[in-house]
């Protein structure tokens, strides 16, 4: 423990949004480390839906191109299933999505940001957050870390957001999320949704020979033990589509999914990605919102560690604006959707208008997914 490290920015957690904040800092020519309990490539429950804003962002960052062709596959449309055989659907807006494993996404961004200059440090989990005399400090159990400014990108539970007392009470019900896949060839380019009773499932092509699922439901609508298996099953036209097909991981759940946060940063910390909130997985934008995020951090963090003005902190205040009005559309969006899929008589007369009017479908999902 008596060995120090000391940087410009110290992120907790390598996801996307972590990295993303790395690959952007290191870029500006600053000096940063990055800590996870995990080692990279990083696994974790996720759909590995890229809507087209977050298919922007990692084209800007560098890393799209980087993505191994067999862990992806284009996304180009969103396609709702109900249980009677109604399906309506709509194209996503230009230029489209992309459905990649979520380990090949980790994969290219951790190279990417190495070759920034970002120091990538997996597992060395951040056991304590302190605050020092002109710094921040972060202890492990290798060394001790002080930074200019720790980023807290360590996701729904983030440790960093407890340490610092800023959890604050979600509003929502508790929902869940268990994802798996199926080795078997996509049949289809779009995102599927396939709706029940308290529960949906969305398929995506996570590669040429691969299929991903991930479940979402609401904590009190699912008795008894919860499997892939068994969720699997509740769909019978998803599971004559996987039925023989071998599972190609292992299956990863989530959850509580809302997360919120009582502010986003002060002198030293600040948060980013789900560690600075966080509704529900329903509308896929969860990277592609943390992307965002990163890139106005990023911007920031230059800029404050370059004196930021008149007012250091106000560089700050700038991403936080960003990041509130882009969470804003997003929660908008999300709320509305969860309040639709949770009354099914509502949600199913919302479908059969879809069905016959198709043209308000496409303005729906374009007015959410369209890039800013």
């Amino acid at each position: 423990m008596s060995a120090t490290t000391r940087c410009d920015v110290a992120v907790v957690g390598g996801g996307p949004a972590g990295l993303a904040v790395a690959i952007g800092c290191a870029q500006r020519g600053r000096e940063v480390v990055v800590l996870d309990q995990a080692a990279w490539p990083i696994d974790k429950a996720c759909g590995e839906g890229v809507m087209p804003e977050g298919c922007r962002a990692l084209a800007e960052l560098g890393v799209l191109s980087a993505i191994d062709p067999a862990e992806r596959a284009p996304l180009e449309g969103i396609r709702y299933l109900r249980a009677d055989g109604l399906c309506v659907e709509a194209p996503l807006p230009a230029p489209g999505g992309m459905a990649v494993r979520r380990t090949a996404l980790s994969a290219a961004l951790s190279e990417r940001a190495r070759a920034a200059g970002a120091r990538l440090s997996g597992d060395e989990p951040a056991l304590r957050v302190e605050r020092a005399e002109g710094c921040a400090r972060l202890v492990t159990r290798r060394r001790v870390v002080e930074a200019r400014y720790v980023v807290g990108a360590d996701g729904l539970g983030s440790r960093v957001r407890r340490s610092l007392g800023w959890d604050a009470p979600p509003s929502g019900a508790r929902r869940l999320g268990l994802r798996q896949h199926f080795r078997c060839a996509p049949w289809s380019s779009f995102v599927e949704v396939h709706l029940g009773d308290g529960v949906e499932a969305y398929v995506t092509p996570a590669g040429p020979g691969r299929v991903g699922v991930a479940f979402l439901w609401d904590g009190d609508r699912l008795e008894g033990r919860v499997s892939a298996e068994r969720l699997v099953r509740r769909f019978p036209a998803l599971a004559a589509r996987v039925e023989g097909a071998p599972a190609d991981s292992t299956p990863r759940g989530s959850g509580p999914l809302e997360r919120a946060s009582s502010r986003l940063y002060d002198d030293r910390f600040v948060l980013v990605g789900d560690a600075a909130g966080y509704i529900d997985a329903i509308t896929g934008e969860g990277i592609s919102l943390a992307l965002v995020g990163a890139a106005a951090l990023s911007v920031a963090l230059d800029a404050a560690l370059g004196g930021g003005g008149a007012d250091p902190r106000a560089p700050l205040a700038e991403y936080e604006r960003v990041f509130r009005r882009a969470f804003l559309r997003y929660a908008v969006a999300t709320r509305a959707v969860l309040f639709v899929a949770r009354r099914p008589r509502l949600r199913d007369g919302l479908l059969s208008t879809f069905a016959v009017a198709p043209g308000l479908l496409r303005g729906a999902v374009a007015a959410v997914l369209r890039p800013r």
